[in-house]
């Protein structure tokens, strides 16, 4: 007996360790950010630095106004959000709701497969593919735009959406089905009155999620987005959104200058940015589970 009972405050202390492990290093990252990212406020105003309209660190004088980068981002995020909300959330409704076992069994490892393929294959994709296509298409001088990176981007984050809101679906109790179709509903009904809406908070978290991995994917964007550091005013147009930035400025930058600083600062307001995103999924997801009387 004492021995087992030696074994299990064992085990107990080296999961616990490993718990807190993740938590040290989250610390230790946004530590970093913050001890790197903050000197740059000496030299630029907090507004100036997010609301400033041009992204020229290496100048003399230097610009460090990172409105472009946000702004590009954020394009690329909705376009991506566009592709992948759809797509994601209409397979997950047919996966659990209309396919059949053959269907399922074939449809669902493709899907997941997605989310395995490297994010420089999608980039190389939309380079040698998508890029000369969309520039014959819209009859642009290169096809390395907003709106090529928001394809790649959002076909990226549909097996996040699709994984998230098929378990959100899994999760709404049969009673529910049943019922609808005892008092008349039609299968469609059914879908759209009453499974959709008692899965809407976790839905709504697997959108959540999907915006974030669209917002945080670097290398994929570095590739195809264009790299244009301006305000973008079209999906046409190329850009450079927060992530490229780092990727592509971090080698550059001398260490312990201004724009070493400037890029941190960037890291460290997109931290923030996914860091919020992740909270709220993570706030809908609890709700959703305590609202269905499955939070345990």
């Amino acid at each position: 007996m004492k021995k087992l009972h030696f074994k299990e405050k064992l085990y107990k202390g080296i999961f616990t360790i490993l718990a807190f492990a993740s938590l040290f290093f989250l610390v230790g990252i946004v530590l970093v950010l913050i001890k790197e990212g903050l000197p740059i406020f000496k030299e630029v105003s907090f507004l100036k630095f997010i609301f400033g309209r041009y992204w020229y660190p290496t100048y003399n004088p230097a610009e460090f106004g990172i409105l472009p980068l946000i702004l590009a981002s954020v394009w690329v995020t909705l376009g991506a959000m566009i592709i992948c909300v759809p797509l994601g959330v209409g397979s997950a409704l047919y996966l659990n709701e209309l396919a059949g076992p053959a269907q399922k069994a074939i449809l669902k490892p493709v899907i997941e497969l997605l989310a395995s393929i490297p994010s420089v294959v999608f980039g190389f994709f939309g380079m040698v593919i998508l890029t000369p296509f969309l520039q014959k298409v819209f009859h642009l001088p290169t096809g390395l735009t907003a709106l090529n990176a928001s394809i790649i981007l959002g076909v990226m984050a549909i097996p996040t959406v699709c994984s998230i809101a098929e378990d959100a679906l899994n999760y709404v109790p049969n009673a529910f089905r049943e019922a609808s179709f005892a008092v008349g509903a039609t299968r469609w009904q059914t879908l759209t009155r009453v499974v959709i809406p008692a899965a809407g908070s976790g839905i709504s978290t697997a959108i959540i999620l999907g915006m974030s991995r669209a917002v945080g994917e670097t290398m994929t964007v570095l590739m195809v987005a264009g790299g244009a550091a301006v305000i973008p005013h079209t999906f046409l147009e190329p850009v450079r959104p927060m992530t490229a930035a780092i990727a592509a400025e971090m080698g550059e930058a001398p260490m312990g200058g201004n724009h070493y600083h400037a890029l941190f600062a960037i890291a460290l307001i997109l931290f923030v940015i996914t860091f919020l995103f992740n909270v709220i999924a993570e706030i809908i997801s609890r709700r959703f589970r305590i609202k269905l009387g499955l939070s345990g």
